[in-house]
């Protein structure tokens, strides 16, 4: 098992539906969805991109420039990035708060295994192959990925609904859901 180093992040949904992600370590992002797969970023410190939701929970991390990177959602509003070196933490929603609650019981990210490490790289083909998974599982009418994006079966249903109109829908959690995309 690795211990990677923690990140926590809270979001605030702004009035004109985009996001404002503040990280604990001063870095800042203004996202804003494209489509149920695509959020488009900027940062406080130059750098912009999207973010897909690929299948199995994969993130895939376009840079300006061109670089990829991928983060796999691991539930209870963590995202593994790299080889496990990051651990992005959402304390914005219900599965943020139950990482919290994991990480004082010292589970949070002691439980990160190379099984839930994303891919190092990926083919074209694959994140093609991975597209169409994700949209099989869908039920091919453009919904959110793999069901309702953030609820892994076991977190008591921290998701919220990303297929409609609304984008980021209100569960509850002050106008913002789990996760958009890690």
């Amino acid at each position: 098992m690795n211990r990677p180093r923690e990140t926590p992040y809270r979001d605030e949904l702004l009035a004109d539906r985009t996001v404002h992600r503040r990280y604990e370590d001063g870095r800042e992002e203004w996202r804003r969805r494209e489509s149920s797969t695509v959020v488009r970023w900027h940062d406080n410190r130059g750098a912009s991109g999207t973010d897909e939701l690929l299948g199995q929970r994969i993130i895939k991390r376009t840079y300006a420039d061109g670089t990829v990177t991928y983060g796999r959602d691991i539930g209870y509003g963590r995202t593994v990035w790299g080889q496990g070196e990051t651990v992005m933490v959402n304390r914005t929603s219900f599965g943020g708060r139950m990482g919290v609650l994991l990480g004082g019981l010292g589970l949070a990210t002691l439980a990160v295994t190379a099984t839930q490490f994303p891919p190092a790289a990926l083919s074209p083909e694959e994140e093609e192959e991975l597209r169409q998974q994700a949209q099989s599982s869908s039920g091919g009418d453009g919904g959110p990925v793999g069901g309702e994006w953030g609820d892994d079966g076991d977190t008591g249903g921290d998701s919220g609904d990303f297929g409609s109109d609304a984008d980021w829908n209100s569960d509850g959690d002050g106008g913002w859901s789990d996760d958009d995309f890690g």
